[in-house]
Order: structure tokens, then sequence, then C-alpha cells
């Protein structure tokens, strides 16, 4: 990629930041190693008192990355070493990526191309030895929900179609758990839609499945066109490698919603996105490391690349004129951990498959030391919430007596 640093702005006509892929890439290039390293030191954290430690790959993930041009990161997040548990490491994946073909391609096609797109990271994944991959939401389509137009509901399917048939098929063979975000068809409810993240055991069995519980409706972000608000709560799936649950993209917004996922035990959750630039990216680095700090839990946040054009223009009642795409969806998928670490993120403009060990004691370690579930109010946010939710409700608010007088 030219490196060259534009003229007229951070961004480049492709997605990246000044002509680089991220911005630890453009840190990385431009300031001398010790300035980087503690630069980065501050934006990354630090993982039982030191740096996260680079993986090193099999050659074979390796030549997939090169052969398939997309970007390819391994980082292991450690634990203190205890004297009565054993170390509970397991291999965790992100896969983000961009559409196949452009949206004005038959249906049927798009949605093959993306499974031919996929296929070769899904087996580097697999190469490298993950044990549980989760990929990117709605990754069998277009983010198509800014339109409003019905025709895109054709991509839905039930929990046991075509995308779950095909990666049953990988999570066998590679003896891995995949979480599959799709647009979910519910065959036995009137066909009603709903944005879905299906669990995929390592024996391809389907464990369950989560459905969104948060639904925009910011932007151009019209998303309860196509469907409502999930009815699933807060499941976390127990899985040979550990305890996972997925809080789907604008759940993110929401700390309760984390907190729920937390209190039913989850190790691991993700949070498949697509989400863009202009509206969320100063947000994207930090929702996500403070859920995994508040909840003593690792997080995984994956979003989609690149843009997507659409054939129709459409406004969102912004007052903004008609466009015909969202803008730029800007990957930069990442983990967090409970001691507030993080990974260097994926690519801001390109494909990629981010890996990571995590040390699962982590979790319980953290909850120790900093006690927040100890330290919790639990009754005091109940009591309260129990209140809100009533129609009478008042917000409780002790005035200075002094603001009436004067106004008076």
């Amino acid at each position: 990629m030219d490196k060259s640093i534009s003229e007229n702005g951070e961004t480049t006509a492709d997605g990246s930041i000044r002509g680089y892929d991220s911005l630890h890439q453009l840190l990385s290039a431009n300031l001398k190693p010790e300035l980087y390293q503690e630069v980065s030191r501050l934006l990354l954290g630090s993982n039982c008192g030191r740096s996260l430690e680079q993986i090193v790959l099999p050659d074979s993930a390796k030549a997939l990355s090169s052969k398939h041009d997309f970007d390819l990161q391994a980082v292991s997040f450690s634990a203190d070493k205890e004297q009565m548990r054993k170390p509970r490491v397991v291999r965790v994946g992100l896969i983000q990526n961009s559409i196949a073909l452009p949206t004005t391609a038959p249906f049927s096609d798009q949605k093959r191309g993306i499974f031919e797109k996929l296929k070769p990271m899904i087996d580097a994944a697999g190469a490298a030895g993950v044990n549980i991959l989760c990929l990117q939401e709605a990754w069998t389509m277009p983010f198509a929900f800014c339109t409003r137009e019905k025709k895109w509901c054709e991509f839905a399917e039930p929990v046991n179609g075509e995308s779950t048939k095909f990666l049953q098929e990988l999570a066998k063979k590679y003896n891995m758990v995949i979480v599959s975000p799709i647009l979910e068809r519910d065959m036995d409810h009137g066909e009603v839609l709903w944005n879905t993240a299906v669990i995929i055991g390592n024996n391809g069995n389907i464990i369950g499945k989560h459905r969104k519980n948060h639904i925009p409706r910011v932007g151009d972000f019209n998303e309860s066109t196509y469907y409502m608000e999930g009815d699933t709560g807060h499941p976390v799936f127990e899985t040979v490698f550990g305890k996972i649950a997925v809080n789907i993209c604008y759940g993110r917004h929401h700390p309760l919603n984390w907190l729920a996922f937390g209190l039913n035990g989850a190790e691991i959750v993700f949070n498949p996105s697509a989400t863009v630039g202009e509206l969320s990216e100063p947000m994207w680095p930090v929702e996500a490391r403070n859920a995994a700090i508040a909840n003593s839990y690792f997080v995984g946040s994956i979003n989609r690349v690149g843009t997507e054009v659409f054939p129709n223009a459409f406004t969102s009642g912004d007052g903004k004129p008609q466009h015909n795409d969202f803008g730029h969806f800007y990957g930069s998928s990442y983990f967090s951990a409970p001691d507030a670490s993080c990974t260097p993120s994926l690519s801001r403009c390109r494909d990629g498959l981010m890996i990571s060990d995590m040390d699962l004691n982590l979790c319980r370690q953290y909850k120790d030391k900093w006690g927040f579930r100890m330290t919790a109010r639990y009754e005091v946010y109940a009591d309260l919430l129990g209140e809100y939710i009533k129609p009478d409700f008042k917000p409780r608010v002790v005035s200075d007596p002094m603001l009436h007088k004067n106004s008076s």
C-alpha cells in the first residue's frame, strides 16, 4: 500500500488513515521505537505487566493470508500462574470482510461470492488451531438495512439454513466453535425476520442462537424496517472451550446489556458489528474495552470493511442529501481483556483474521483483584430499575431550595 500522507485529510479514498492500514501502523512508521513503545503501552495497556506477545503461526496460515490478501495478526493474553488451577488457554479468532460482488449482482451470486471469500480465511483459522471463531454481523449479505427496501429480505434464512450448513462442515473439520451472525427467517412464527447469531458447536451441531437485543434508529441505521428487538434475553453458551456470549452490534452502547452477559457467567463476549466511521469510530476503541474491564471477561469486537454502494439512493430524515452508501465500514477488529489490555486492531480497509490466545483464568483473577461483583449494589440498582419502568416514576432529584426562591 502507498504510505504517502494525504494532503487534504486524515482518511484516504480506500478508507485507510493517511494511507496506512491502521492507527498502530501509522504510529509505528512515524515514531521513534522507544516513543512508539510508550505510546503503545498507553493505547494497548499491559497484560500481567508486560506487552502482549506475538504468536508464531504456521506457514500454511500465512500462505493463505498472502494468497488471498487478508490481514493476519496473532497475539497472546496470559494470566498469572496459579497453584490450584491449570491454565485454561483457548485460541480465538475474529474475521472481518468486505462484500465480494457489487450489490447490483444477482443475490445468489453475492452470497456465493462471500462464501468463497471466507472459506480460505476460515481455513487459515483452522490451520492456526483456532478453537472459537466469530464472523461479522449479517456476514452473508451486504448491510442493506439503510435502504428500507424489502427485496433484501431474500437473504434471510432459517437457523439451519445454507450458511449454517456451510459452516457446520468447517466446524467439524477443524474442531472449531463458530459464531455465525445472520439475517434469520423464523419459519415457525410467521416467517418474521431477526438479526441472529447462530452458535455452531465443534462437532458441527447447533448449540443455540441469540437474537439482537437493541435495534438502532440513528442516522442511516433504520434496521427496525426489517426486524425488531430480540426475544432471547442474555444467554451464555457453554462450549468445550469456554462460556461465550454474543452482544450484537448496537448492544455495545448499552452497559446493562454487557452486564447481563457477565452475570450469566460469560468468559468471552463477541460483538459482531457493522458500523461506519462518521457515526461511531471514536467510540469503537472504548466501549468494548470498558465492558471487558467492568465485567471481568474477554471481548472480541468485529466490524465489516469497505463502502457498500446500493443501486437506489436513500435518505434518513436527517436533512442530508440522498446518497447511495452508508459510509465506510472501518474494520479495526480487536480483542480486549479484563486487565484493560487490548490487541492492536486489524486493518481499517482490508479483510482480516485476528487470532488471540487467552488464558481464561484471567477472568477470575481480575474479579478477585478488583472485586466488582462483591462491591456492586445490585439490590439498589434493581430497586431503581423496578421503579423506573413504572408509568408513574418520578426521578429522585434533590433541588436547592434557593433555586425556587430566586425564581419567584
